[in-house]
């Protein structure tokens, strides 16, 4: 089972060599890990991944060759069942009718005012229920349960994707921008977009004029240079990452590599789910290295294009509310940051991976295409040919 998976990593591209995968063989040999699949994966990218740049590759990887195959795994770490799994086991499983009977707190200043009265009431830990902060019930405020507005605190990744706001540090992978396939019929619809300048000083031969003037001067070779072809069109390019945009992560890793490669002048961003007072550029230092939204204004002239890449699935306060991004207070409206985004750079499109038939059925969907004055596309070759013909 482990060759397989030492082969996947290095088809992956992830240079894994013979030395390291015996030297992880050796460790598990020795027991250096206990029986968790969690304590084998940190082990197996310590000893098998020697640059940061791979981890998102090891990561798909790990998870494609190790998905569906828990039992024979634990079976060879000589393990109990994990603690995971029962906690797994316990999550809420509702009906469609039950989801309809369980009802909102009504908006979100009842939410937040509720979640305030909750940590000053709370004492001890709770499963189950509908009223405290808790695990696998009803409540708006916990984990692994359910309901339609609510504030997720203490779960590893996303559940019903219905939270209003997240309590938890959250760490997202970079895309890779080395993808390749799939990326030709991108390339070809983002070159609608490309135009050449001859811009700065003369330093590249003109054969064709230099062929004419020497035979118009009987022989006599007169040399003819011109400046040289730069791609003149800049590209300001605004990627969503982590939640609900981890269903998109390929079609957006293909976007981001082709247009690494079609456009010279290319400068990106992240953010989640909507664009507040900053944003980043390195995923892994999202915390401690964050530009303001301010400063790329300032930065980044307005003949840049802007081109928003996300699914604008969120809660409607995300857009529209004061402290409504799911993981910090922001002091001002994320639909405030926007606007200003949108004045510094006239040319600008969203697109949107999420399918066309769903966007009218999902608020916070509709308030950004207002926003963006209905120039949002869908993230297909279609959508990519009508968005850089929009952006023109």
């Amino acid at each position: 089972m482990l060759i397989r998976f030492f082969q996947m990593l290095r088809a992956a591209g992830v240079p894994v060599s013979l030395t390291e995968f015996l030297a992880l063989l050796e460790a598990l040999s020795a027991r250096l890990v206990g029986p968790s699949a969690d304590e084998f994966y940190w082990l197996a990218r310590a000893t098998l991944v020697k640059d940061e740049r791979h981890y998102d590759r090891f990561d798909r990887v790990f998870g494609a060759h190790f998905r569906g195959a828990e039992l024979a795994f634990e079976a060879l770490l000589a393990a109990d069942i994990p603690a995971d799994w029962l906690r797994d086991a316990l999550r809420l499983r509702l009906s469609d009718e039950d989801k309809a009977k369980i009802e909102a707190l009504g908006g979100w200043d009842a939410l937040m005012e509720t979640l305030r009265k909750r940590l000053a009431e709370q004492k001890a830990r709770h499963q189950g229920g509908s009223k405290w902060i808790g695990t696998g019930g009803t409540s708006p405020f916990g984990a692994h349960g359910y309901n339609p507005e609510g504030i997720r605190i203490g779960q590893d990744g996303a559940g019903q994707r219905r939270a209003v706001k997240v309590w938890d540090r959250r760490e997202f992978a970079n895309l890779d921008d080395s993808v390749e396939l799939g990326t030709r019929n991108v390339k070809l619809a983002l070159r609608r977009l490309r135009r050449f300048a001859r811009q700065g000083a003369a330093e590249q031969l003109d054969l064709d004029a230099t062929i004419d003037s020497t035979a118009r001067k009987a022989g006599l070779l007169d040399i003819r240079m011109v400046p040289e072809r730069h791609n003149a069109v800049k590209v300001l390019l605004f990627l969503d990452i982590g939640g609900s945009m981890d269903d998109h992560v390929r079609i957006c890793e293909e976007l981001f590599s082709a247009a690494r490669g079609e456009f010279k002048h290319l400068e990106h961003f992240y953010f989640h789910n909507f664009v507040y007072e900053s944003v980043w550029k390195d995923n892994r230092r999202r915390h401690s290295e964050r530009t303001p939204l301010a400063e790329v204004m300032r930065t980044y002239g307005h003949d840049y294009k802007l081109i928003v890449v996300g699914d604008a699935t969120m809660s409607p306060y995300e857009i529209v509310q004061p402290g409504g991004s799911i993981e910090h207070w922001n002091e001002e409206a994320g639909a405030a940051w926007m606007q200003r985004l949108l004045a510094s750079y006239p040319h600008h499109a969203w697109l949107n991976p999420e399918p066309r038939e769903r966007w009218d059925y999902t608020p916070s969907i509709r308030i950004t295409r207002e926003l963006f004055e209905e120039r949002m596309f869908p993230l297909t070759l279609e959508g990519l040919d009508r968005a850089m013909r929009a952006l023109n």
